[in-house]
Formats: structure tokens, C-alpha cells, sequence
């Protein structure tokens, strides 16, 4: 039984959240110090390239990711956590935890106990620690009294466990790309007690323009070159300080392009005053609005007989690889039924057309929808290319870094990739 928000609370909130003014200042949170005995560590930064897919940094001509990493590790790809979508995927990264484990299970979602959409362009909801269950790798590293900064990163900007990192930004695209990387220079310049060891640093450029003009475009390619030629300028910057800096280079996702001939509108077995459908393009989430279990399972088996181009799970059903299934939805936030489409096919359950021609959060086992992960620095191997893997193990790769102990449980596992490390 679920208690649905009312459509006149969520045009309020998007009105208010669109009259927001753009606050571009660094926020820094007082008082803080590097421990004695951490002062000596080595510094993580931990930089995401949103969207792009494992193979884009050798097509698409990424030169510098290319030549950095050929001095340490690259995987033939990292697999994102289901769904294969932006915020779920960043927060996973961090926390080591599937994302229904985390409680981010898509980037617009509904919370029952709430009677609340979470949407990741309402700032009251990103800034809100209570939708956010985990440890990130920034709070783990100050609860130990090691300094950590992020120019952006999902829950960075939300006082999770009564931590934010000590150096922050509230993300905007108003920042040049210049002042962020002067800021990341400005941060390591820093006296040793008031340094920051692990950096977090945020690229949105491909993903936006993947979506816009879909893989292979001209657009996509001059967009990680943008990245590139950043990362480029970033590292000269740093190393000219003579630290110890190791950086790792992951995506949240990868993309593949829809045929706008091929939408699926809201189906005829969906009765929308039985059920809630907050709206989705690679996924639906059905959420029954206070209806009995035979209704579910009545409306999942017409479901199943309607279906083309997509698959409809229970939840208790979901592939066992997802991570997805019921008993994982530890806050209760996934829809009773789930509705997937295959690529080139996609949802569009509103009353106007997608002008998007990249898409992502698919089925995460597939191609398109691989990462991309890359690391250099003191701590790796060099030259060394390894096997495809799941996101939730850079977690402990990065605490391992750092020397962060952590008592309680996760997703990832530390044997995963400490092979690379020296």
C-alpha cells in the first residue's frame, strides 16, 4: 500500500527549484585538520567522465587519458550497477554499495515512507542526507580525519552522517573549466594539515553531448577531446607540486543511440488510477497506489502477454545480477512491476517528443552500456591492462590508497583490484 504525492507538490517544487539562483562560491567547512599521523598519505583524485563508454577514449582520439594510463592500468571496460543511469551509478562509485542497497535507485524516483519524488534537479532533494544511506569515500576519509574536496560528485553537497567533504562546490556549469582546475591546484597548495588527500572532480560534457547527438557524432568526439585536453592540463598543473597524487579516471555509464521511430508509450495494461508511473525513458517503475497483490500480479501477467519491445519483471523476479530484486530495495523505493525496453527502443510515456538521440540506463549487461576506468599514479602498476569488472569494488580500491579502515559491509570486494596496486 502506497501513499502517492499529490502532481500540484511536484510542479511547486520544480517552479521554486527553476527560480534558484546560482551559487558558484566555494564552500569550506571550518576547522578542520589533517591529522599528525595522516599528513604523509598519498592523495586520490577521483575524476568522472560521465558517459563515456569504454571504448570512446581510443576512438574518439582521447590522447592524454590514453598515454597516462599506458603508465599504470586500464580495464577493458567497468560495468555499471543497474540501472546504468547517472546518479545511481556516481553514488555506487562511492560507497561500494548496488544501488538498491544505497537507496539512489534511478535519477527520479518515488519514497513511499517519504510520500516524496526524489529528482536529481530538485535541489532540496539532493541536498537532503536522509535519501542518501552509505558511506561515501568522503566521509569515511574525514570521520579519520583526513581532508577530502570534491568539485562535484552525487551527495557531495548533502550532510551525509554529519560529514560534507571539507572543500566543496554546489554544482553549476557557471565555473570555467580553467578555474576548476586552478581550485583542485589551490587545494593541494595548501598547508599539509589543511591539504586535502582525496579529491573528487566531475566531467558532464560527453553525456551531454551523447544525448544530444548520439554516439559517433562530431559533437560526442570534440567533447571528450575537451575532457582530454582538460585532464591533460589538470595533471601538468599538479605534478609541477611534486606530490605523491594518484589519479583515477572512471564513467558512470556508457550510451547507445535510440531510433526516435521506435518510442513506447504508456501500456494499454497500465491503469494509471491503479498505479503510479513517474516518468522514465529506459526503465518504468509501477508503483500500486494502495491496490492488492492479485492486482500486481494480474496486471505483471497482461503485462507479459502486451510486450513488445520490452520486458516486464515483478520485482521479487529481476535478473539475479542486477542486484535489483526486492529483498535489495532496502528503502522500499523500487516499483512493484519494472518495465525494461531494448535499445534501439525507449519509453516515452509524456505528450511530447524526445529530441535525444543517446540514451542510456539500460540492462547493464549490455556493450553500449559499459564504463570506462583508468588509474596512474605512485601507488599502480605500470602498463598493465585488466579484465572487465564491477564499479562497486572502486570503493575499497581507494580506501586502500589511503589507508582508510572501514568495519562495516559492502558491496565490493578489495581482491577485485588490488592486483593493480604495487
Amino acid at each position: 500500500m502506497r501513499t502517492l504525492i499529490t502532481g500540484l507538490a511536484l510542479l511547486i517544487l520544480s517552479v521554486s527549484y527553476g527560480q534558484q539562483t546560482v551559487d558558484t562560491t566555494e564552500q569550506i567547512v571550518a576547522g578542520r585538520r589533517n591529522a599528525k599521523e595522516q599528513q604523509n598519505k598519498p592523495y586520490v583524485i577521483l575524476i568522472s567522465v560521465d558517459g563515456l563508454r569504454n571504448d570512446m577514449a581510443a576512438s574518439y582520439g582521447a590522447t592524454n587519458i590514453l598515454r597516462l594510463s599506458g603508465q599504470g592500468i586500464r580495464a577493458k571496460f567497468m560495468r555499471p550497477s543497474y540501472p546504468s543511469l547517472t546518479f545511481p551509478n556516481h553514488y555506487t562509485i562511492v560507497t561500494g554499495l548496488y544501488p538498491a542497497h544505497h537507496g539512489l535507485i534511478n535519477n527520479t524516483f518515488f519514497d513511499p515512507a517519504k510520500n516524496q519524488m526524489y529528482t536529481m534537479s530538485n535541489k532540496a532533494r539532493v541536498g537532503d542526507s536522509s535519501w542518501y544511506g552509505g558511506t561515501p569515500l568522503w566521509v569515511l576519509s574525514e570521520q579519520q580525519q583526513l581532508l577530502s574536496a570534491s568539485f562535484y560528485w552525487v551527495g557531495s553537497e548533502a550532510n551525509i552522517q554529519g560529514k560534507r567533504p571539507t572543500y566543496y562546490y554546489n554544482y553549476n556549469d557557471k565555473i570555467s573549466m580553467d578555474d576548476r582546475i586552478a581550485a583542485v591546484k589551490k587545494w593541494l597548495q595548501l598547508p599539509e594539515d589543511r591539504r586535502p588527500h582525496l579529491i573528487t572532480f566531475y566531467f558532464p560534457q560527453v553525456d551531454h553531448e551523447l544525448h544530444s547527438f548520439g554516439v559517433g557524432s562530431e559533437e560526442a568526439k570534440h567533447a571528450v577531446q575537451f575532457v582530454d585536453e582538460s585532464i591533460g592540463k589538470l595533471v601538468a598543473e599538479v605534478d609541477k607540486l611534486g606530490l605523491p597524487v594518484n589519479y583515477i579516471i572512471v564513467s558512470d555509464h556508457g550510451m547507445t543511440n535510440v531510433d526516435k521511430d521506435k518510442v513506447i508509450k504508456m501500456p494499454k495494461a497500465v491503469d494509471t488510477t491503479q498505479f503510479f508511473v513517474p516518468f522514465g525513458s529506459t526503465s518504468l517503475h509501477l508503483y500500486g497506489k494502495q491496490v492488492s497483490k492479485k492486482t500486481i500480479k494480474s496486471t505483471y501477467k497482461a503485462l507479459k502477454k502486451e510486450a513488445q519491445h520490452y520486458t516486464p519483471y515483478m520485482l521479487c523476479k529481476t535478473p539475479k545480477v542486477w542486484h535489483f530484486k526486492k529483498k535489495d530495495d532496502r528503502y522500499n523505493r523500487a516499483g512493484d512491476i519494472v518495465l525494461v525496453p531494448n535499445p534501439p527502443y525507449y519509453f516515452n510515456i509524456g505528450t511530447r517528443p524526445s529530441t535525444n538521440k543517446g540514451y542510456h540506463g539500460f540492462d547493464n549487461r549490455l556493450t553500449d552500456m559499459r564504463a570506462s576506468f583508468f588509474a596512474w599514479g605512485p601507488a599502480f602498476k605500470n602498463n598493465v591492462e585488466i579484465e572487465g569488472f564491477e564499479n562497486v569494488n572502486v570503493y575499497p580500491l581507494v580506501a586502500e590508497i589511503l589507508g582508510l579502515s572501514y568495519d562495516f559491509k559492502i558491496d565490493g570486494k578489495l581482491k577485485v583490484l588490488k592486483p593493480v596496486l604495487k
